[in-house]
């Protein structure tokens, strides 16, 4: 019995029974008679490239020059201010322990809060705190808003200060101007401390270069505040991912902020956070 062949000789003998039955090209023929066959093909490709080429400048066409007619954006709403002016409160020292400025009456203001302000398109004043108070109250009645800053100072004139411009503040909201303010660490625990009339209301917590999450107090409503613009997203990560840099060593817990009439009937909690030996803490609050 003769061996089975292999799959290259079988194809090899295909290829050898498709020779024999073709018949042998014709000697007699010239170069010129294959020519109309191969421009045949020869077009075919061309024509491709030119149904691309006519296909491409349509489309680039549509695309809109700036000085066509687009889409624009909603014009700006009178109602709204778009560059407004923000004073924010110096705070006593040089921010640098007295490396840099240790006279007793020198005062800064972090530059971390003036990016923070301007970041959002407005423009910042400094409200130095111990300058003429004739002068502070004409510096309140050029900017839109105030921001207390964090901080140490707790007493003496920063506080008499502090106090001050918030009842400002008050009387402003009160007569139906839109005065909006801010008050960040050691700002929050002075408003604290002035509303609750209370100056040893503060509890200390253990939560100093603490990265944590914010937890949103049930049936709140956020609009107004600042988490009003925040991505559905973004609100929902803040409670679950260490997003919040928390930088504090007093505070207060939501049980002593609720034992106080004046706060709670002034404040209420937008949120909450845990210190480092899980103590609940009010991270924000709105009115």
């Amino acid at each position: 019995m003769s061996p089975r062949p292999s799959l290259s000789s079988s194809s090899t003998n295909l290829t050898d029974s498709q020779s024999i039955s073709s018949p042998p090209p014709s000697t007699s023929s010239s170069p010129s008679s294959s020519s109309p066959d191969m421009w045949n093909y020869l077009w075919v490709p061309f024509l491709v490239a030119l149904s691309k080429e006519l296909t491409s400048v349509k489309a680039e066409s549509t695309i809109l020059l700036p000085t066509e007619s687009s889409p624009s954006c909603p014009a700006p709403d009178p109602k709204l201010n778009y560059r407004p002016v923000i004073g924010i409160v110096s705070h006593p020292g040089d921010g640098a322990s007295g490396r840099l400025n240790n006279a007793t009456n020198a005062s800064y203001i972090a530059a971390s809060y003036v990016k923070f302000v301007e970041s959002a398109g407005a423009r910042v004043i400094p409200l130095i705190y111990n300058e003429p108070r004739d002068v502070l109250y004409k510096k309140l009645d050029m900017v839109n808003g105030v921001l207390f800053t964090g901080g140490w100072a707790k007493s003496g004139l920063y506080f008499e200060v502090i106090e001050a411009i918030f009842k400002k503040v008050l009387k402003k909201n009160d007569a139906g101007d839109h005065f909006p303010l801010l008050a960040i660490c050691l700002g929050f625990e002075l408003l604290t401390m002035i509303i609750s009339k209370d100056n040893n209301i503060l509890e200390q917590f253990s939560a100093t270069d603490q990265a944590s999450t914010l937890q949103f107090m049930k049936n709140i409503s956020i609009e107004g505040s600042v988490f009003q613009r925040f991505p559905p997203d973004l609100l929902r990560k803040l409670s679950t991912d260490c997003l919040v840099m928390q930088n504090h060593h007093y505070g207060i817990s939501p049980e002593r902020f609720q034992e106080n009439m004046n706060l709670c009937s002034f404040f209420k909690i937008l949120t909450t956070s845990v210190d480092e030996g899980n103590k609940v803490f009010c991270v924000t609050v709105r009115i």
